[in-house]
């Protein structure tokens, strides 16, 4: 069976329109737009989908928790109108809109002059995200590739003299999970190796990330992105046992971006077995 529970559009920092995706989406039994901090392609996604489940979804970068470096949680299934998930996206937005700034200003620091309506004529919406900056920095000769820029400028791995880095404000854990059920979805963990900067070498400490998806479960958690693109099969299966010990669902995810992440297909192939209960608990079986 394919599916993707975890696909980026024009509207954050993915190349194809919601539109275009629903229309590649071949095959497939389920797919989840599921855009960075805002759900302002679903209508066109909903409207072009056909042959398969469409799933409105969102993406959010929050609190990792003590001793952790990256959460990202994906809310699927979720009500875009819902005030409380408003709310909480409106308090994110601004937080970028203020990192976006100190960018720029970290730019002009080392002489690069950003003009924002240069940039933000990359996005398609309210979210203005670094991806574009790369775009805007190889169009305009101060980077080879979208990877160069993120590497030389707006990692938090750059180098000192040229990094424009800036952290931004992540919402609490149990204040995300709360906004994404008020909007009638559930709340699942993406790329959970990506949840500590020293797993992403292959180093998972599965028994740690067990212990603490265990407390996130009682805190509102509902399911894992056990399957992901850039998993090893041998990290699959062990986040696998980790949802199921957790008492977790499970979910695939392929992390799409069009030509921002080049080389990962959009789709994963998974057996239905694996991926029935987190249907069923969509209401999409």
């Amino acid at each position: 069976m394919k599916v993707d529970f975890h696909v980026h559009s024009t509207f954050s920092d993915g190349t194809f329109t919601p539109g275009e995706l629903a229309r590649m989406a071949d095959g497939f039994a389920a797919m989840a737009l599921t855009d960075h901090d805002n759900a302002g392609g679903a209508d066109e996604f909903l409207a072009a989908a056909a042959g398969f489940r469409p799933v409105c979804g969102i993406e959010l970068s929050i609190y990792p928790g003590s001793g952790f470096d990256k959460f990202h949680l994906l809310g699927l299934g979720v009500d875009p109108q819902s005030p409380a998930l408003v709310s909480l996206l409106k308090r994110i937005v601004e937080g970028r809109n203020a990192r976006n700034t100190a960018i720029i200003g970290n730019f002009r620091k080392i002489g690069i002059d950003i003009p924002y309506e240069g940039v933000s004529s990359y996005s398609n919406g309210d979210i203005l995200a670094r991806p574009h900056f790369a775009r805007w920095l190889v169009d305009n000769g101060f980077a080879s590739t979208v990877k160069g820029a993120f590497d030389t400028y707006l990692a938090p791995y750059s180098p000192p003299e040229t990094r424009c880095y800036e952290e931004r404000w992540h919402p609490p854990q149990e204040d995300s999970f709360a906004a994404i059920h008020a909007a009638g979805g559930l709340c699942v963990m993406a790329h959970p190796k990506y949840w500590k900067k020293e797993w992403m070498g292959g180093a998972v400490d599965f028994g740690a990330a067990e212990k603490e998806l265990a407390r996130l479960k009682e805190a509102g958690l509902d399911g894992l992105e056990s399957v992901y693109q850039a998993n090893t099969q041998e990290e699959n299966v062990c986040f696998t046992l980790a949802a199921d010990r957790a008492g977790l669902l499970k979910t695939a995810g392929s992390d799409f971006h069009g030509a921002n992440k080049p080389g990962i297909p959009l789709g994963m192939d998974v057996d239905e077995r694996f991926i029935s209960p987190f249907l069923e608990a969509m209401g999409i079986a």
